[in-house]
Formats: structure tokens, C-alpha cells, sequence
């Protein structure tokens, strides 16, 4: 049997050396057009900032190893440009020429290029790519050969890995985002923080706004942004998205949507015998049911490994699941990470929704260093299902997000995530974790023995209801919001007739440093018959949606 597998990194290779393990006798070509066919892509960002001092730690394998190891013909400088599913042979061109290659079994996973917004200079000696090893030695190259300012054009992932990369070699950065944030699936609380972040290492963001053009000025490039703001800069990275790549393939008969190719819960495209995985596949999310391609890793690492399955075992395959999403960066001192669906997601879908905010320490509080996480959770509002998770932290945040990750493929509702037996240490979390903590907040909020409000509906309220804060006074004095009324949580049993006569009939909106004491506030309320709500994660919730410009002092 001859399997052909077209690219090669995360999908690709996976497939091939899952094919060899179960197949012995199979011929295995994998051809990848690029000079390697197995690296650490994640990698190159660190690589360019020194963090991975050698370009010899980014290569995995070569042809060579793999020949080795797993008997697999890799012909790197080899790209396909032509599919005759019919006669079941690909054309391939290399430096002999073009010449017909047979096979059984076709797997496809050419991934995706670099999008290239139309922008007058984008063709500019001055603009790179991240994407491959070469790009990686190519930015690094023109770091140490003296350039000293440099434009970052897209604040995704590789975006702010490559900013942040570049500023700890000591270049002054600037980073041109068009969506209102950096990092867009972040939700906006969370993303101020990164943003927050970036500021502190001295890389500057330009939000909500676009280059226009690219031109040569005495100094270096000139950008060119839409909001009329110029910046000058030896290099320009372009990281404004990916697109799957996958041209040579439609033309030849696969289905494509939005240019992604469409496969089924094995992997199988449209065409008999022909498989696809990695980024240039569409995928259904596992929470919202939306199909889009996910450029992940784990995801393309874990299909062509069940791509080999189906092809070679087909009875005992399990399907390729639906991605939840789970991606997760450093920014300086920060972690951010995120799982599952996000707010634009959700809405997109018309799933109904509650929002919780929490910000516990990632281990006790009495134990030296506790620092405070920010966490966003979506759960369902008709039975608590979790549908998303977000968190921004110093330390603590990748466990939690990777717990509420699998709570999201195990379909755990909120009270599931109170029953959760973590484990708990004073050095590495707490008797309640924060996991555990969600699940008490959630389930509070579907029972009704918790009712939330969000600072985002601040100056849509204001007028109609009282705002309690239920800080100490030093806190209030500190910044609260005009035309708060402040009690201390501990003194509203004994003055809940002042709340009543300041209230006069209206709502009352509790708020606190974090939500907590304002739970306490809200529940004492009710009681007393109030109309009564506490702010979804406090003063510092508010301050990450709204800023400090609106508190009085």
C-alpha cells in the first residue's frame, strides 16, 4: 500500500509515523515543498528573541532521522501542484521537473500562508514573516544586524509573541491591531490586562486601526496607518492571519468552504481515498457548532494520527472530536489562556449565557506569593454547562484553564465543577481551587441564590438604580463610581434602612473589590426584599471594562 502524505510538521508527520507503527510493510512518502518537514513552529518566535539560542533546537527531525526511525521517504523541495483523484496520482514538481506520483491512500496537510493585506509597499525588502525556520533565522538576522525599531502588523498570538520577542532584544516595538484589542478572541477585560502588559514592557499597541502603506523614508520604512498616525521602522513583521492553503486541491475536486477543506468525522474529503487534517481543514467547534479552521497544534497533531487509524484500521477508528479551542500565551509576566467559546462566539450562535468573573490566588493566600488570577467563565443559562473559559494571571492560570478544558469535553455543568477532587497543597492551590470556586459562583447564579451585573451596563443603569458599594471606606475613597452609595459589607445589617431610603424603590447593584462581599451584600438584600444584583467580579472586573477615568476620588 502506498501511502502519500502532503506536508509534513504537526498533521502530517503525525499521520505518517502513526501509519508506519500500524503498518509495517506500507510505503510512506511524505513530501513537504519547504527544506523541513519537521520543526517546532511554536518555537520560532523564542528563537528570534534568543530565549532558544540555537536554530539546531527548532529541527525535530530531518528526512534522515525519520528514515531511521520509521523507514518514511521524506522529499523535502517537493510541492505538489496537481490532484487527478480519477487516475488517483498527484503531480509533483521539484528541481528535476514535474513528474506523476501514484497512491492509495492521499493525505493532505499543506496548512496554511501568511495572508498579505492589500497594502501599497507590502512587497517592501523590509516586511517578514513567522512562519518557518527560515523566516525565524531571517528576523533574527536583521535584529543583529542593527535594526532598532520594528512594526508588528497583527496582534494575534504569533503577533505578540514576535513583539515581545523582538523587545527583549532591545528594539523599540509598535504593534498595528485592527480589531479593538490585542489577542481578538480574548474577551475585552481580559485583553486590557495583555494590553496592560505590553505597555509595561515598552511595546506600544495600536488598536483599532489598520496600515495603509509601506514606504521607504531616509530612516527606514514609513507605516502608514489609517488613523493618519506615521511610525518609522527598519522592520515590519507581518502577522495579520493565515489562510488555508489549498488552491492546488480544489482545482483538482476537493470541497472547499471559505477555502477550507471539508472533511468528515474521519477525516475524509469528498474524494474517495483522500484524506485531510491540520489548519487548512474546516473544523466544527465542540461548543458552538460554528465550522471555521482551527490553527492549532493539538488538534492537527491528534487528526492525522486518527486519519492513520481510519486509513489503516478503519473498524477500530475513533472520530476526530471537535475542537474546544484551548490556546494559551505568555506576554511578559503573564499568562493568558483560553478554552472553549468566548462571548462573540456564543452570540454568533444564540446560545443563552451567564458570565462570571472571579480573581482568587492561584495558591492559599496565607502562603507567601499568592498573586490574583482574572478568570471569565461562560456557562449555559438554562442548566450551567460551562462553555468557555478564559484566564490572565502571573501563575496558576494554565492549570485551571486546562482543568476547565477537559470540564468543557466532559460536558460538566457548573455544579460538576464544585465536586471536583483537585488537588490542594498550600504551595500549589487552595482547599476551595478556583475550578472549584467557578462551579460555586455558577451554580449560584442558574439557582437564583446569586444575581449578577455586569460593569459593561453601568451607564445604561445608572440612573435607575442605587449602587451599593460595600468596600471599607479607605477602598471607597479610593475610586468608586459617582453617586455610590458606600456601607462596609460587615455594617449593612445594622444601616439596611439607610440603603432603603437611599434606594427609594429603585434597584439596588452591589459591588466590592471582587464579588465576594458583595455576594454577602446581595443575600442580605434579598432578604430584606430588595431588588438587588452583584457586580460580576467587583471594582477589579470594572476597572479591566472601563477604566479608572470614570471613578471619583
Amino acid at each position: 500500500m502506498r501511502i502519500v502524505v502532503v506536508g509534513g510538521v504537526a498533521a502530517g508527520m503525525s499521520a505518517a509515523a502513526r501509519a508506519r507503527r500500524l503498518d509495517e510493510d506500507a510505503q510512506i512518502i511524505v513530501l513537504e515543498r519547504g527544506e523541513h518537514v519537521s520543526f517546532a513552529n511554536c518555537g520560532l518566535p523564542y528563537f528570534v528573541g534568543g530565549e532558544i539560542v540555537e536554530e539546531s533546537a527548532l529541527l525535530l527531525h530531518t528526512p534522515a532521522t525519520l528514515r531511521a526511525a520509521l523507514d518514511l521517504d521524506v522529499r523535502v523541495g517537493n510541492e505538489v501542484v496537481g490532484l487527478d483523484a480519477e487516475a488517483k496520482t498527484i503531480t509533483v514538481r521539484n528541481d528535476e521537473g514535474e513528474q506523476a506520483l501514484s497512491y492509495d491512500a492521499l493525505i493532505l496537510a499543506p496548512g496554511a500562508t501568511a495572508v498579505r493585506p492589500d497594502i501599497a509597499g507590502i512587497d517592501s525588502p523590509r516586511v517578514q514573516t513567522l512562519r518557518t525556520v527560515g523566516d525565524a533565522v531571517a528576523l533574527r538576522e536583521t535584529v543583529e544586524t542593527g535594526a532598532r525599531r520594528a512594526v508588528v502588523l497583527g496582534a494575534g498570538f504569533i503577533g505578540v509573541e514576535a513583539a515581545e520577542a523582538l523587545r527583549l532584544r532591545g528594539l523599540e516595538v509598535d504593534i498595528v491591531q485592527s480589531a479593538s484589542h490585542v489577542l481578538a478572541p480574548l474577551e475585552r477585560e481580559m485583553a486590557s490586562r495583555v494590553t496592560a502588559e505590553l505597555d509595561r514592557l515598552g511595546i506600544t499597541v495600536h488598536a483599532g486601526t489598520t496600515a495603509t502603506a509601506i514606504t521607504e523614508a531616509a530612516e527606514g520604512a514609513e507605516v502608514v496607518l489609517s488613523n493618519g498616525h506615521r511610525i518609522t521602522a527598519d522592520m515590519v513583521v507581518l502577522s495579520a492571519g493565515v489562510s488555508p492553503d489549498t488552491e492546488v486541491f480544489a482545482s483538482g475536486g476537493v470541497d472547499v468552504e471559505r477555502g477550507a477543506i471539508v472533511v468528515d468525522e474521519h477525516g475524509r474529503t469528498n474524494l474517495a481515498d483522500v484524506y485531510a487534517a491540520g489548519d487548512a481543514t474546516v473544523s466544527t467547534d465542540w461548543v458552538t457548532g460554528i465550522r471555521r479552521p482551527v490553527a492549532l497544534a493539538g488538534p492537527a497533531n491528534r487528526a492525522g494520527r486518527q486519519i492513520a487509524d481510519a486509513i489503516l484500521r478503519p473498524a477500530a477508528a475513533r472520530r476526530i472530536p471537535a475542537p474546544v479551542g484551548t490556546a494559551i500565551i505568555r506576554v511578559g509576566e503573564l499568562t493568558a489562556a483560553m478554552t472553549g467559546a468566548n462571548r462573540a462566539a456564543l452570540d454568533q450562535a444564540g446560545i443563552a449565557y451567564e458570565t462570571l468573573h472571579l480573581h482568587p490566588a492561584q495558591h492559599a493566600g496565607y502562603f507567601p506569593g499568592a498573586t490574583s488570577m482574572a478568570l471569565v467563565v461562560h456557562v449555559r443559562a438554562s442548566d450551567g454547562l460551562v462553555l468557555g473559559a478564559q484566564g490572565v494571571g502571573k501563575e496558576g492560570v494554565d492549570k485551571r484553564i486546562d482543568v476547565l478544558a477537559t470540564a468543557i469535553r466532559a460536558q460538566f455543568t457548573a455544579a460538576d465543577l464544585i465536586d471536583l477532587d483537585l488537588a490542594y497543597s498550600p504551595v500549589y492551590g487552595s482547599a476551595k481551587d478556583p475550578v472549584n470556586m467557578v462551579g460555586m459562583v455558577g451554580s449560584n447564579v442558574i439557582d437564583g441564590t446569586l444575581a449578577l451585573w455586569h460593569a459593561e451596563q453601568w451607564e445604561a443603569i445608572r440612573e435607575d438604580v442605587l449602587v451599593l458599594d460595600v468596600r471599607s471606606v479607605e477602598e471607597f475613597d479610593a475610586g468608586h463610581l459617582p453617586g455610590a452609595l458606600n456601607i462596609p459589607h460587615t455594617e449593612l445589617r445594622e444601616r439596611i434602612g439607610e440603603v432603603r431610603e437611599a434606594a427609594a424603590g429603585k434597584p439596588v447593584r452591589a459591588l466590592c473589590g471582587s464579588g465576594v462581599r458583595s455576594h454577602i451584600a446581595h443575600r442580605v438584600l434579598v432578604q430584606a426584599g430588595f431588588d438587588s444584583a452583584s457586580m460580576s467580579g467587583g471594582m477589579n472586573t470594572l476597572r479591566d471594562v472601563l477604566g479608572t477615568d470614570i471613578l471619583v476620588r
